[in-house]
């Protein structure tokens, strides 16, 4: 029989997968011997087979029955007892961090008995009944979906009647009078009374945590962060302990170390008399962590001592929650921290400093899309800003945009294009979709710990919270501050690195870290001045780029068209061209040629002066790349797009000559231009006459580029310069295609060489891998190519059957939240579909030629997720747009290490 349920003494940090992130954690916390509540965990695998059968097992609840009694007695009370009640906390935890995405319930087990029997036992008749009031609101929001607004306008009303603004002005019998309120509206709202049996408020409880995993928030952030559908959630139930005690109680969150910054310090929130929901709701502004230092001393080195000690367990840094109930101090949760990507360089390099952790290990705890965040733009400094307000700096990043309040504005905004700010009193988990639409998160209320600060950081999102100046009214769409009143129809922005707020739009510039990449380590760091936080940045990243150039065996090319972007791709470290494409040298005023050419007779003198003159510029084109790339390979993509791209419209042409016959003035040529358009059209031009079937049946169309190719290079041999010029033939199928190309160009190549009485044996010839028939033969293919390289855009339309252009807007988004696809397969490599056929190719080119170079130039060049596959493969080199070559330089030394220590 499955086993479902674990005591927390049963388990440890490995079982992430079985008990969830926040059960591992407790159950290794409880391992080390820090003062955890008694409790248990239900498994992950119970949420999957209560999802799959629609019902709670039945043999979970016998496991729940027996778990429970053992905490029972270990606590000597039980649940609900009226006298002396024992009450447990019921809390979602799945394998990965997904803050304020599910559900909990506090206080469960208490009733319109046990409230008295708690006020007895705790002496404190306001903290009972204040107690009962959180567990009717937390239970009917979260069970019984009851509107929380209810709940909330309630509480907001009878504070108004007493004259008071904070939770904790009211008196205890204020709260058993919200108490009576609130199982009215339960009762109102849902034909049935508040249940007072506590184990059916329990079991109720779980299920509703099971529920969870699949409401709309939840999923939303899980396809944000590639996180799996399938996996399930596990539940903690934990003996609640209780920060609403009176003054010598509280509840706080903190870190090891500052999410924001990376900063070591003391680093958290604090509040006094409140339980933990109030510190990440943000309803009341908190304390920082010292301030618990200066009421009870004793605790608070109790609580450093302790956080010291996971630092050290966990090699990284900690964010925790915890509990002090009259003076003593309990542990709930623990687990390694979500921060910012420039918290999380800083903090990799502190730990290799402190020697923690290894070089190898630091790389594993940033991701390259941590440093494409690092790499966004900033405000401008020398920019004229007017400042309105500030608040706490909750997630770096400039974001300017216009005002919305709500998830409907924002993500209508988002649609129609229009950047803009999320502005609220505070956010909760409902909020999500709107935090997603919008370009940052501003709240007036709440801490560096608030969901506001926390989902924005794991998003990646610019965030400032708690700027208490701001006076936000969502339902009227304005905010008032300092005597402005600013509507949705306002521009503001927003720095996360500061906190400031500024009113209108503010012009940005390059991050300090784009000028050290671009410009080298002295030119990052003259930019960062005096800002010690921006050089600490620059030299870890630094620091870690540089080792994962020294690990990495992946080399890192770029996707370059033009001069420019190849030396944008040399400043970022690009190691070569890894696609040139060829079609922009045929558009524009080059364009009638091709026409010409297209539409003469071959053989004709009109076809060969158009390709003479298309030859003379694409010279022209290639000797600047290739100047711009001495020394190293530029991988030249013959002329690729489909024959109508280089053809006048049709429908066009049908109009124009259908009103000149109307008017009486046809004209033969246009009819014939007509003739020969409808002829060449095709149904399907993605797979019709393009590559290389394009250069068969145009004879001369390769030629020319072929020609014009060795020609440069010659001319740059000349020189004295080393152009390494690789001639690449798409969408090859047939070994024969390539034969007949090759033979061509190694013609073309031993022509201009001894024309120019130079050596150009070092050009090659290879083939684009983008057809699966491409792959599946090219043990075959791999007689005639040099090179390989997978065109993993196309390979994936034509796997899937997919018109990208067609598909991606319109289906894709329910493909996605309907678990079809976790990530979009053009966005991250399809590793089982398309991978495979991939893999497949890489293994039969290697089985005729086991040195051939092999690469990958489609734009999973530089996804993240997609290198670490490419470097499992055994591919020698990726190739990506030059902003993304960091990236792939990072990612393809974390490929390395990651596969070692997974070994």
């Amino acid at each position: 029989m499955v086993k479902y349920v674990y005591d927390f003494s049963e388990g440890d940090k490995s079982m992430k997968d079985l008990l969830g992130g926040k059960g591992a954690n407790l159950a290794e916390m409880t391992k080390l011997g820090l003062p955890v509540p008694p409790g248990f965990t239900i498994s992950t695998q119970a949420c999957r087979a209560y999802l799959r059968e629609g019902c709670v097992p039945e043999s979970l609840e016998t496991e729940v029955t027996t778990a429970l009694r053992r905490v029972e007695d270990h606590m000597g009370r039980r649940l609900g007892d009226a006298a002396d009640p024992l009450l447990v906390s019921v809390r979602s935890g799945a394998k990965f961090s997904m803050p304020g995405m599910m559900e909990t319930v506090l206080n469960i087990g208490l009733n319109d008995e046990s409230v008295h029997g708690l006020a007895q036992v705790a002496q404190n008749e306001r903290f009972a009944w204040d107690s009962y009031r959180r567990l009717i609101q937390m239970f009917g929001k979260t069970v019984m979906d009851i509107e929380g607004e209810l709940f909330s306008h309630a509480l907001d009303s009878l504070k108004a009647q007493r004259g008071v603004t904070a939770d904790v002005d009211l008196t205890a019998d204020d709260l058993r009078e919200l108490v009576d309120t609130f199982k009215k509206i339960v009762l109102e709202a849902t034909g049935s009374p508040f249940p007072q049996d506590p184990r059916v408020q329990m079991d109720l409880a779980i299920e509703a945590v099971f529920r969870s995993w699949n409401t709309e928030r939840a999923r939303i952030y899980r396809r944000r962060e590639r996180i799996p559908h399938d996996l399930g959630t596990a539940v903690n139930i934990c003996t609640m302990v209780f920060g609403n005690m009176g003054q010598d109680s509280g509840t706080g969150v903190c870190f090891t170390r500052d999410p924001s910054t990376g900063h070591s310090g003391v680093y958290g929130d604090y509040l006094e008399n409140a339980q933990g929901e109030d510190v990440v709701a943000g309803i009341r502004n908190t304390l920082p962590l010292s301030a618990l230092g200066e009421r009870n001393k004793e605790v608070y080195d109790e609580l450093r001592g302790i956080m010291r000690k996971l630092e050290t367990h966990y090699r990284d840094l900690c964010d925790i929650e915890f509990t002090v109930e009259r003076g003593k101090l309990w542990m709930l949760q623990t687990r390694v921290g979500k921060r910012t990507a420039a918290a999380a360089f800083r903090v990799a390099i502190q730990l290799v400093d402190e020697k923690l952790i290894t070089r190898d290990e630091a790389l594993t705890r940033v991701t390259g899309d941590q440093l494409t965040q690092l790499m966004f733009p900033q405000f401008d400094a020398s920019a004229p800003k007017e400042l309105i307000a500030k608040g706490m700096a909750a997630s770096p990043g400039a974001a300017v945009g216009r005002i919305v309040f709500d998830n409907v504005q924002a993500e209508a905004a988002a649609q129609a294009g229009v950047k803009c700010v999320l502005v609220r009193r505070e956010t909760n988990p409902d909020d999500l979709p709107g935090m997603v639409a919008a370009e940052g998160v501003l709240t007036a209320r709440g801490g560096k710990t608030s969901h506001a600060a926390v989902v924005a950081r794991g998003m990646g999102k610019t965030c400032v919270c708690g700027a208490e100046a701001l006076d936000i009214d969502a339902e009227a769409g304005t905010v008032t501050v300092g005597g402005r009143v600013l509507t949705g129809a306002d521009t503001i922005a927003i720095d996360g690195q500061t906190g400031e707020i500024f009113y209108g739009d503010v012009p940005v510039t390059d991050s300090p870290v784009t000028t050290y990449l671009t410009h080298g380590l002295e030119a990052g760091l003259a930019v960062a001045g005096d800002d010690e936080g921006t050089a600490e940045l620059i030299n870890a990243v630094h620091k870690l780029l540089t080792h994962a150039d020294s690990v990495r065996r992946l080399r890192v090319r770029a996707n370059a068209d033009t001069p420019e972007d190849s030396r944008r791709a040399i400043e970022f470290g690009a190691e070569g061209i890894g696609l040139c494409r060829t079609e922009h040298m045929f558009l524009g005023a080059r364009r009638p040629l091709v026409e010409r050419a297209i539409l003469s007779e071959a053989g004709s003198q009109e076809r060969r002066s158009a390709f003479d003159e298309l030859e003379k510029l694409s010279k022209q084109d290639f000797l600047q790349m290739l100047e711009v790339m001495d020394g190293k390979a530029m991988t030249v993509r013959l002329i690729d797009p489909p024959l109508h791209e280089f053809l006048p419209s049709l429908s066009e042409l049908e109009v124009k000559v259908a009103v000149a016959k109307a008017t009486g003035s046809a004209d033969p040529a246009d009819e014939e231009m007509l003739a020969t358009v409808r002829r060449f059209h095709e149904q399907n031009p993605m797979l019709g006459l393009r590559g290389v079937r394009l250069g068969i049946y145009l004879p001369g169309l390769f030629a020319l580029q072929m020609r014009a190719l060795c020609e440069a290079a010659a001319e740059l041999v000349a020189r004295g310069l080393n152009p390494r010029p690789e001639i690449m033939v798409p969408l090859v199928g047939s070994v024969r295609e390539l034969q007949l190309i090759r033979e061509e160009g190694e013609s073309i190549i031993a022509q201009v060489a001894e024309e120019a009485g130079v050596d150009l044996s070092g050009v090659t010839i290879g083939a684009m891998i983008e057809l699966p028939r491409a792959a599946m033969t090219a043990e075959d293919l791999a007689e005639e190519a040099d090179f390989f390289s997978f065109g993993t855009n196309d390979l994936t339309q034509t796997v899937w059957g997919f018109s990208r252009d067609d598909v991606e807007g319109v289906f894709f988004p329910e493909y996605i939240e309907a678990g079809i696809f976790g990530v979009s397969p053009f966005e991250s490599i399809d590793v089982h579909g398309v991978g495979t056929v991939v893999a497949e190719g890489v293994r039969r080119a290697r089985s005729t030629k086991p040195n051939i170079k092999l690469g990958v130039c489609g734009e999973h060049g530089g996804d993240p997720l997609s290198i670490h596959f490419f470097h499992e493969v055994g591919l020698d080199y990726v190739s990506c747009s030059p902003f993304r070559v960091p990236v792939a330089r990072l990612e393809a030394g974390r490929a390395v290490v990651v596969a070692d220590i997974a070994d």
